[in-house]
């Protein structure tokens, strides 16, 4: 119940004050600071406090978080009422960090100007990222993964024309729609038929028993516009798609539209955004890399990112076009002294299993081991050099357990059970509470959505999730627990823990990230955002939380939810900054006697 004082502010100020106040606050908390830090006589003074230390350890932290605070609300100018404006139309698509004009002037090539260089591209500019004139909101799952809006993509219809030919097979284009046939459609040579024989091949009775051989999770690399990998999620295992920037036809946009996990990344000259030991299978079906090429690096990193006992599964044309020398026969040379077996080839299906013997690279000593471990492989050099066996998490998947981590996988990553159920019944219990929040408010916006016929909102309203501090993913085993039609792109932030690795084993789908830095997606592709705990970090590494809100603007949809968890301070700021960017912002107390509080907000349809 609110306090006669505090509803008296309410009406001086209102529930929203303005920003001239909040300005003058943090000021009024500056000089407080700064007074009580450097006075030369304090009553306190002549008092043994054995806690004295902590309490100017905290001034000091307060007047830092004062400091950073005052200059986030700077940079919203004098009139916090003014909103920001749209971006011009070429920045539709925009991607921050792939402008590959710039890495040519700043002297990279042979490529490597089309990989990642977020340090070339400092154009940063504070404009909200339109939707394309005919963009309309995608269908609820799973229709959604069936069909698509044209209009949402930028695919024209000579890249359809001139797509492969299992492409073609799998896809429609209808006058404002692309549809995808469903399993039940596949022709003779499709996805389903194909997803068999590489479970033949590699020994098994059918694809359902991928799982069973210990293929939780695949990594695939070109993977057109993402029918192999909506199928694999059919058989319940994490296929996260991974593709080069392309600034039209671009298969991650495509399949991020489609409600299927895809993220940005090359094999140019930089390592992907994983840590050693992450995926059971890795897949390139004529993905465009020549992987032979720089004296087998690329072939290199496949085995850093590779389990034990994992599978490499190459489809492609068994001579380059125009070369008279066949693909395989450098890669059979090469894979060997990676310790790799080929088990089998069919067609232009080739696969290759990872060995679960450690001692195998020391003893051919072609390559050097790598110094330490890559914990943070951060799009660091790509390395000629064998990464993961000196971990204890190289375990063959054949292995590992077919469910949730037993203790002694728990173990391994230096997570008892006991942290690990308070953190599972925390998230369980704020999953039931952001869903109460959000079905009245679906209701409410939206009162002719999701439609009689639709089970309660937001069941299939919300698919692509990402959780920006996902810790040890559970946010993600609650969803799953609580049989959310949704997948979660767990983030889990340069210099913090990294718990990627736990995350990976769950077979979840995660990546690591720099949040002072653009995320490598395109525009418009999560429904939903969430952040627990992150602005505090972001203030801890001093980066700009208007940077990063822009940023999330930037890849939500529009009518998409933003949920954010933090302290009051940083909340407000968010708030203030959201409801520039015109989002419809909700602060909620939690009434716990804590400084958190929940930020909810909504993402309108903005139209110019």
């Amino acid at each position: 119940m609110r306090s006669s004082w505090y509803n008296k502010l309410l009406l001086t100020f209102g529930p929203r004050p303005p920003l001239n106040w909040l300005l003058l606050f943090l000021v009024i908390v500056l000089v407080l600071v700064a007074l009580l830090g450097s006075s030369p006589f304090n009553p306190l003074d002549s008092v043994t406090d054995p806690t004295r230390p902590d309490i100017y350890s905290s001034y000091r932290r307060l007047k830092e978080q004062a400091v950073n605070d005052y200059l986030e609300l700077r940079k919203l100018g004098t009139n916090p009422s003014k909103d920001f404006d749209l971006c011009g139309k070429e920045r539709e698509n925009y991607v921050p960090c792939y402008n590959s004009s710039a890495n040519l002037l700043a002297g990279f090539k042979d490529g490597e100007d089309l990989d990642r260089h977020c340090e070339v591209s400092r154009d940063r500019e504070y404009c909200l990222v339109r939707p394309p004139k005919d963009y309309k909101i995608p269908l609820t799952w799973p229709s959604g993964r069936d069909v698509i809006w044209s209009g949402n993509v930028k695919l024209s219809k000579d890249q359809f024309l001139s797509s492969g030919s299992m492409t073609k097979r799998l896809m429609l284009l209808e006058e404002n729609q692309i549809s995808f046939h469903s399993d039940d459609e596949m022709v003779v040579d499709g996805v389903k038929d194909y997803s068999h024989q590489i479970a033949e091949m590699i020994g098994l009775g059918s694809d359902t028993e991928f799982r069973e051989a210990g293929v939780h999770n695949v990594l695939d690399i070109g993977c057109g516009f993402g029918s192999f990998g909506a199928h694999l999620l059919s058989l319940k295992i994490m296929a996260v798609c991974m593709a080069a920037y392309e600034s039209t036809g671009s298969q991650v946009q495509v399949a991020l539209e489609r409600g299927l996990p895809a993220v940005i990344g090359n094999f140019i000259s930089k390592q992907i955004p994983f840590p050693s030991l992450s995926y059971d299978m890795i897949h390139c079906t004529q993905c465009g890399i020549f992987w032979d090429e720089k004296d087998g690096m690329f072939l290199i990193e496949v085995d850093r990112v590779l389990k034990p006992g994992g599978y490499f599964v190459l489809t492609s044309p068994r001579r380059r076009q125009g070369s008279k020398r066949a693909i395989a026969t450098p890669l059979e040379e090469f894979t060997p002294k990676l310790c790799w077996n080929l088990l089998a080839q069919q067609d232009e299906t080739s696969i290759w299993q990872k060995t679960t013997d450690a001692k195998c690279y020391s003893s051919k000593q072609t390559f050097p081991l790598c110094n330490g471990e890559d914990g943070q492989s951060y799009y660091k050099p790509l390395a000629q050099c064998i990464s993961g066996i000196g971990t204890k998490r190289w375990i063959p998947i054949q292995n590992r357990s077919s469910g949730s981590l037993s203790s002694a996988e728990l173990d391994i990553h230096g997570i008892s059970p006991e942290d690990l159920f308070p953190d599972s019944e925390y998230w369980r219990s704020a999953l039931r509470n952001y869903w109460s929040l959000l079905s009245p408010l679906i209701f409410s916006d939206h009162p002719k959505r999701p439609g009689d016929e639709d089970p309660m909102p937001p069941y299939n309203m919300v698919r692509n999730v990402m959780d920006m501090n996902a810790r040890y993913g559970g946010l993600n085993t609650a969803l799953l627990e609580a049989r959310k039609s949704v997948w979660v792109m767990n983030v889990v932030p340069v210099g913090q823990r990294n718990t990627l690795p736990v995350v990976l084993d769950q077979g979840f789908a995660g990546v690591l990230h720099n949040w002072c830095e653009p995320f490598p997606t395109y525009p418009r592709t999560y429904d939903m955002l969430h952040a627990n705990g992150l602005l505090s970090h972001l203030a801890s590494e001093r980066c700009s939380m208007l940077d990063l809100i822009f940023e999330m603007d930037r890849i939500l949809r529009p009518e998409g939810w933003v949920i954010i968890s933090d302290k009051v301070g940083q909340i407000e700021i968010a708030r203030t900054l959201g409801t520039q960017l015109r989002w419809e912002a909700r602060v909620i107390d939690l009434q716990d006697g804590s400084e958190q509080r929940l930020l909810v907000c909504q993402k309108p349809f903005l139209r110019k």
